[in-house]
């Protein structure tokens, strides 16, 4: 169970004095504590922690971008070491390719041609990609594959 790996990691982190980890672990735990006290859960299932280290992994990118705008590299670096911190609990993402493939499949299946489908091949494909692809990259991708004329078939 993920919730107890987390756990276990941040022990090893305190005893390890591995200030970064045990930081970025510590406040992953009050928010997974958080989200189970909303849920009126003791314990949180898996895809749970998974949505709520997901939402911290995007907080630590947007921090990541306003620092680096900032000016603030020290900062950016912090968040970055965090980031791949919280990164490591999350399972493996697919490769662009197997997402385009699957883009491809909900398209033709739903006779999408344009933007106007977008909607439509978005909530299917989010539903093919959970928890192996973000949403933006999913987004990019269906509006790039909407936006230009289908090949005709050779």
């Amino acid at each position: 169970m993920l919730e107890e790996k987390i756990m276990n990691d941040y022990k090893e982190a305190m005893k390890a004095k591995d200030t970064l980890k045990a930081s970025t672990l510590n406040f992953l735990r009050a928010e997974m504590l958080n989200v189970a006290i909303a849920k009126k859960k003791q314990k949180l299932e898996d895809p749970d922690v998974l949505a709520v280290i997901r939402k911290q992994v995007k907080e630590r990118l947007d921090s990541i971008e306003q620092f680096q705008k900032g000016s603030r590299m020290d900062l950016a670096d912090k968040e970055s070491k965090e980031l791949e911190i919280l990164k490591s609990y999350l399972p493996p993402s697919l490769p662009k390719e197997q997402i385009q493939k699957i883009i491809e499949e909900v398209s033709s299946e739903l006779g999408a041609k344009d933007m106007r489908d977008m909607g439509r091949v978005m909530k299917e494909v989010s539903a093919k990609c959970a928890g192996k692809a973000d949403g933006k990259t999913i987004s990019e991708l269906v509006r790039e594959r909407l936006s230009k004329p289908p090949e005709a078939p050779g």
